[in-house]
């Protein structure tokens, strides 16, 4: 039977909700039967009159939350999204990526958060080495191998991907990971023979949903280099060490502590509060907040990664 062509276009909105919560990077999707999806939401061309009000408009609309910070990411519109389906309709989704703190959906509604590192598991090397890194790189190399032609391109892919050989993991290749993991049909996503994927590569999303998410990961990884949006996952007064904490998190890497401080420090990104945190069951924490008027003063305001050691 000859594949369905699409004759219409529809243009719908992506949201990739991030939120931290106790050293979690958190993810809000929207639960259903089959796969959990991020939240998406068609265009209103006659009552959305830009597409952030749009899309701030549908997201608490479909789960009752208010994000603060969003900006674009970019826009998804192959026409194969959907493994196996017939559609006349191609969709186009233009994403966003939103940032916000945790707290409940609206009851009745069908959102939830979830651990991004349990969508992406191979991005969280705070504790070492991943275990799914390993096997990643083994089918990989296989793959690799399957078609001498692309052998050599495909390699220093996976090598700039991986950070193997004398390059370094680099935290901000997300999406070019879960890719090389898609084109090598070890995710269900690519509609690959199910024998063929990997449960370690952690749970499936609808769509190209988890494609969409490591675009955010990565995106949001470079962002907090050059860009304050760190501070959009924070209380207004904090600690420096939840400050580490949360940036750890993002990354993906341990930080070296003293170096950190430093860095914020000669920065000018916080100021003191005065008032210390009596919760930390130790000494007193001083409290901080961050300075807004650094955005005025330096071109980049973003906070450093010192690491406590080179990934390997």
């Amino acid at each position: 039977m000859p594949e369905e062509r699409a004759t219409s276009i529809s243009v719908g909105l992506n949201a990739v909700v991030i939120a931290v919560t106790d050293e979690t990077p958190r993810v809000l999707t929207i639960d259903s039967e089959a796969l959990p999806s991020l939240p998406f939401g068609r265009l209103d061309p006659a009552a959305d009159r830009t597409l952030e009000l749009g899309l701030r408009r549908w997201i608490h609309e479909r789960t009752g939350i208010s994000v603060g910070y969003v900006e674009q990411l970019y826009t998804f519109g192959d026409r194969d999204r959907s493994p196996g389906s017939r559609s006349s309709e191609r969709l186009l989704s233009i994403a966003y990526l939103a940032l916000t703190r945790e707290r409940e959906a609206a009851a009745g509604l069908r959102a939830s958060w979830r651990d991004v590192y349990e969508l992406l598991p191979w991005e969280d090397w705070r504790e070492g080495r991943p275990a799914a890194i390993d096997l990643v790189v083994e089918r990989l190399e296989q793959w690799c191998g399957s078609d001498p032609t692309l052998a050599t391109a495909r390699r220093e892919r996976v090598e700039i991907g991986f950070g193997l050989g004398p390059t370094r993991w680099d935290a901000e290749r997300a999406l070019e990971r879960y890719e090389l993991a898609w084109e090598a049909g070890l995710v269900p996503e690519a509609g690959a023979d199910p024998a063929a994927t990997l449960s370690i590569l952690g749970r499936p999303m609808a769509l190209d949903h988890r494609r969409i998410l490591a675009t955010a990961l990565g995106r949001l990884r470079g962002k907090i280099k050059y860009r304050p949006v760190v501070f959009e996952l924070l209380p207004e007064e904090f600690t420096l060490l939840l400050l580490q904490r949360v940036v750890e998190t993002l990354a993906g890497i341990p930080l070296h502590k003293q170096n950190f401080r430093r860095l914020v420090d000669r920065l000018g990104l916080v100021e003191g509060c005065g008032r210390y945190d009596d919760n930390t069951g130790g000494r007193p924490a001083e409290l901080f907040r961050f300075r807004r008027e650094v955005v005025r003063e330096r071109r980049a305001p973003g906070v450093g990664l010192p690491r406590v050691r080179a990934s390997s």
